[in-house]
C-alpha cells in the first residue's frame, strides 16, 4: 500500500478558531477540500505565496502528533480510525499556550509562545498509541531522513518511532512557509505580520500570545506518494483527563520560549 496516513491536530477543526481560515487563506488551500481564496499580502503576487509555501501547501495547516506513516501490513484502514476514536474517547482537549509567529531552522512557522507539557504529552501519547499499525520504514525511507545529519538520540528514536523528531525531540509547530532564504525572510516577516497579525487586531485582540484550543485528533492521508494530504476524520477529545505531561520539561521544549518572535531557534 502506497498511502500513509497521520494523526494530525487541527485548530478548528471542531471549535470554531480564527487561526484556520486565515492559516488556509496563506496557504491557498484547504486540506477538507474546501474552496479557499489565497490570500495576496501587500506588494506580493499569489504566485510568489505559493512558491514559499509547496510542502507546507501540500500538508496542509497542522501540528504533528503522529508524522506520515505506511499501514503495517494486514492493518485496515478503518482499524486506524478505530484506533483514533478509541484514544480521543479517554484524553481530554489541551492549548498550546500563547501562540506566536516564530522562524524555526529557516522556515516559518506558529509555536507555543510558553512552555506545553500538555500538548508534549498528547503527542508522545499518540506516538506510541499508534505505532502497532506503523509499517517499518524501508531503507529508502530512512535515508530520505538524513540519518548522518541527526544526533545520536534522534537516530534512536527514527529506528524506534519512525520519525526523529518526537518526544523529548518535539518541538510543537504548525508549518506555515518551506525553507526561507535569509536574503528573503525580512519581506517574509512582514508578509506574515500583516497576514496573521493585522487582519486579527479587531475583532480579535491578542491572537498573538492568546492560547490555542487543540480538542480533536485527525487523520490525513496522503493518498499517493506527493499527493496533497487530506483530512480523512475528525475525532473529538472527549475524556475527562489530559494525558500526563512529563516531568520535568526537557531542555529542548524550554529553551525554544526564551527567543525572540523571529529569532533563530536553538
Amino acid at each position: 500500500m502506497s498511502a500513509r496516513y497521520a494523526v494530525y491536530a487541527l485548530p478548528g477543526a471542531l471549535s470554531p478558531d480564527p487561526v484556520r481560515p486565515l492559516a488556509e487563506a496563506w496557504l491557498g488551500r484547504s486540506a477538507d477540500g474546501q474552496p479557499v481564496t489565497g490570500a495576496v499580502p501587500t506588494g506580493w503576487t499569489r504566485a510568489e505565496v505559493d512558491a514559499i509555501t509547496v510542502d507546507a501547501r501540500r500538508y496542509g495547516f497542522h501540528a504533528t502528533l503522529k508524522a506520515p506513516f505506511r499501514l503495517a501490513d494486514g492493518v485496515a484502514e478503518g482499524s486506524l480510525y478505530a484506533r483514533a476514536s478509541e484514544l480521543a474517547s479517554r484524553t481530554a482537549p489541551v492549548t498550546i499556550p500563547r501562540v506566536r509567529l516564530h522562524r524555526l531552522d529557516g522556515f516559518y512557522a506558529l509555536v507555543p509562545g510558553a512552555p506545553a507539557p500538555e500538548v508534549d504529552a498528547l503527542a508522545g501519547t499518540v506516538v506510541r498509541a499508534f505505532d502497532d499499525l506503523r509499517a517499518p520504514l524501508t531503507d529508502a525511507e530512512r535515508a530520505r531522513r538524513r540519518p548522518e545529519r541527526l544526533t545520536t538520540r534522534q537516530r534512536e528514536l527514527l529506528d524506534t518511532w519512525g520519525y526523529p523528531y518526537v518526544l523529548d525531540e518535539l518541538r510543537v509547530h504548525l508549518t506555515l512557509t518551506d525553507q526561507v532564504p535569509q536574503r528573503d525572510q525580512t519581506r517574509v516577516e512582514a508578509a506574515l505580520v500583516e497576514h496573521f497579525g493585522g487582519y486579527l487586531s479587531e475583532p480579535f485582540a491578542g491572537f498573538l500570545g492568546r492560547d490555542m484550543l487543540v480538542d480533536a485528533l485527525c487523520v490525513y492521508a496522503e493518498p499517493e506518494p506527493g499527493a496533497p494530504f487530506v483530512l480523512r476524520s475528525v475525532h473529538p477529545l472527549e475524556g475527562s483527563r489530559s494525558v500526563t505531561p512529563p516531568s520535568p520539561s526537557t531542555p529542548v521544549a524550554a529553551a525554544a520560549f526564551a527567543v525572540p518572535a523571529f529569532g533563530n531557534h536553538p
